[in-house]
């Protein structure tokens, strides 16, 4: 459980309690009218929260801050997601994706286990339903043999029954290496990790202005050692020698702040999930996936065991009216227009339009939802099931209509452009692959600032 617990000093602290039972506090400091730090992090994110981390522990004699919008950290994508532990199947051979959601998963379950936080390694099927479905999982095994994912094999349908008693399918790529894990208690872990490096949690703090000093503040006595000042919507400040942003769902807004250019756009997808009744979890024990469709922009509906022991079913994939719209009729202005007046997803909705109708008609008519989910588990029936929770993904995208699948940075312009990094995209499977893509970034924030 999570709450908010003032201690009467300039800081207040979020309690987290794991379910082995262990409790510790995540220190979140008061505002103040000017604060200034040698690299601040705008973006309190699982990516935001691992850089954040790893840069510290890289540099102890720096001091560094993370800057977050929300009263808590990592609650949109980093707290409303499946809880995977991908282990790199899917990606193509020697990207980028592959190479840190390999190694990010091995870091992720060598931190768990150090950490002591609860996880369950229990497996993935991608099951094959249809014979012309063989041949794109034969050629994602071989993928996954490139990409150096651990103990992959191929089974036929008795060894399907073997592992999940009441799935049905052809034939099917095991990945035992597959897991679970709550990402957000992750997450948080990794910002105990920083604060007790010496690293400060800001929370309350939207950024909408990102700029150099003008002259140095009336307070201050480090001149402009300082230059880069962050203001909130507030009207506080930081001072910084460097920024680094991690916005997730805002990325592309934080990045115009400081003048680069609005591409690519994020685009929010709202995944809305079913959830098994608790009498029906014995119908599935691992991870159960289709095989992925190459024309279409995501993986399908699966099914997904979690931590606290419910099912989750789905997601589909729907265009969000609200970059954090987690109800189907949440809204908001400025987003909804930034969407539709973009001509990249007016392309990608062109270039989509049966599957997005299909995808729309799954999410209000949930029996064409379970009726795709009985080709896996037959005995599934409209009355297991009942309407879940909802993540929204933040989607970048070209003009074109292209979805951009790689990792993008940018700096800013101007006498900004040398102090400012921008993660303009860090691509699903960010959660899995977290400690190697803030490795990653580390190293592009030392090149580009010389730390």
């Amino acid at each position: 459980m999570i709450r908010t617990i003032n201690n009467g000093s300039s800081c207040a602290a979020l309690l987290l309690r794991c379910t082995s039972g262990s409790s510790w506090f995540v220190n979140i400091t008061s505002r103040h009218k000017h604060s200034s730090y040698d690299v601040a992090i705008v973006g309190g994110g699982i990516v935001g929260l691992a850089t954040a981390r790893e840069l510290v522990l890289r540099h102890p004699t720096l001091s560094f801050a993370v800057l977050e919008k929300e009263k808590e950290l990592a609650v949109h994508q980093s707290g409303h997601n499946s809880g995977v532990i991908h282990s790199g199947i899917y990606y193509t051979p020697g990207s980028l994706k592959a190479r840190l959601c390999v190694r990010g998963a091995t870091l992720a379950y060598d931190y768990l286990e150090k950490k002591g936080l609860p996880y369950k390694r229990c497996g993935k099927l991608i099951v094959a339903v249809e014979r012309e479905e063989i041949p794109r999982l034969n050629a994602l095994y071989e993928r996954g043999l490139k990409n150096n994912v651990r103990d992959l094999s191929i089974v036929d349908a008795k060894g399907i029954r073997e592992r999940e008693p009441y799935c049905r399918g052809l034939m099917a790529l095991d990945s035992p290496y597959t897991g679970i894990v709550d990402w957000r208690l992750v997450s948080l872990t990794y910002a105990k990790d920083f604060q007790e490096a010496g690293g400060t949690v800001t929370t309350e703090f939207e950024a909408n202005d990102i700029a150099m000093v003008t002259e140095s503040p009336a307070d201050s006595t480090d001149g402009l050692k300082f230059p880069i000042a962050i203001r909130s919507s507030k009207g506080e400040e930081v001072h910084c020698r460097y920024v680094l942003t991690c916005g997730g769902l805002y990325s592309d807004r934080l990045s115009q702040m400081s003048g680069c250019s609005p591409e690519p756009r994020i685009v929010p997808f709202r995944g809305d999930y079913l959830v098994l009744k608790p009498e029906k979890h014995y119908l599935v024990k691992g991870n159960i996936y289709p095989v992925p469709d190459p024309r279409f922009p995501f993986l399908g509906v699966h099914f997904t065991p979690r931590m606290d022991g419910s099912v989750w079913l789905g997601p589909n994939a729907v265009l969000a009216f609200k970059r954090e719209g987690y109800r189907v009729f949440d809204f908001n202005a400025r987003d909804f227009a930034d969407a539709m007046s973009f001509r990249g997803l007016q392309k990608l909705v062109l270039k989509h339009v049966v599957f997005g109708m299909g995808e729309m008609y799954r999410g209000v008519f949930i029996q064409a939802q379970v009726k795709i989910l009985q080709k896996y588990i037959p005995e599934l029936t409209f009355s297991d099931v009942l309407r879940g929770p909802a993540g929204v993904r933040a989607q970048a995208l070209d003009r074109d209509g292209n979805l951009v699948d790689d990792f993008v940075f940018d700096g800013g312009v101007g006498e900004v452009a040398s102090r400012v990094l921008h993660v303009r995209n860090a691509p699903s499977p960010a959660a899995t692959s977290s400690l190697a893509i803030a490795e990653m970034i580390a190293n592009e924030v030392e090149s580009r600032f010389s730390l």
